[in-house]
């Protein structure tokens, strides 16, 4: 009985422990660390481009692989991300990694509440400390629309729609101050719901192939403004 109580609570601080590593590790450091230090570095001829974002930009490179085959491009998404925690590794995921280009697609999570209630102002704050330490770097910013959602399926009932179109014209009119590149990808995805046409997401909110390859060209000519600007 003595044993089995000892064993028990072993367990039991086992369990607190990882959880705490867990907790301690908000924004996901650890993910890309590996993959990060075994990145080759950026030759000079080399147009390295680093994608940051959440599910979306992560789901892209499950699902269509080949977008990012034979390309200097990093995929640094993370599923469920808000923007406080894409600031926080936004050194070691990005300017570390000194690309030239960075687009950073955000703030559906912030919206959906994934990491505490978060005002419009707040996430374009984020959004804005990213950019600027990219500036800093001589990173060239591509700042993304945030894609179109008429609910959330882990949280319905936010309507988020009309906050999405609140938030775009916040990053578009930052680009337009601060010289950013803007990547409209609500105009091309948008229904008359203004959610995500249903040929681009099964669940309102992930792209399927379909949406990814509206997405392509449009970022696609996105990189190839910035690089040459």
């Amino acid at each position: 009985m003595i044993k089995t109580k000892i064993f028990m609570l072993t367990t039991l601080l086992a369990l607190g422990s990882t959880t705490s590593i867990k907790a301690q590790d908000w924004p996901n450091l650890t993910k890309f660390k590996e993959a990060n230090s075994s990145l080759e570095t950026t030759k000079a001829n080399e147009d390295r481009v680093v994608f940051m974002g959440n599910s979306i930009t992560e789901g892209w490179l499950t699902s269509r692989p080949e977008f990012f085959a034979d390309k200097p491009w990093v995929n640094r998404g993370i599923s469920g991300q808000t923007t406080p925690q894409m600031l926080i590794r936004f050194r070691q995921d990005v300017i570390d990694l000194k690309p030239k280009v960075v687009v950073i697609l955000a703030g559906t999570n912030d919206i959906a509440g994934n990491t505490g209630p978060s005002s419009l102002q707040m996430i374009m704050n984020n959004i804005k400390g990213m950019a600027e330490m990219a500036s800093a770097n001589n990173i060239r910013v591509i700042l993304s629309s945030t894609l179109p959602v008429y609910d959330y399926p882990w949280k319905p009932g936010l309507k988020p729609a009309e906050k999405i179109i609140k938030l775009n014209k916040m990053i578009k009119t930052y680009c337009v101050d601060m010289g950013h590149i803007y990547l409209d990808y609500f105009s091309a995805m948008v229904d008359d719901r203004n959610g995500l046409q249903k040929q681009y997401a099964t669940d309102e909110v992930h792209p399927t192939k379909e949406g990814y390859a509206v997405m392509e060209p449009l970022v696609e000519n996105a990189i190839a403004k910035a690089l040459t600007e």
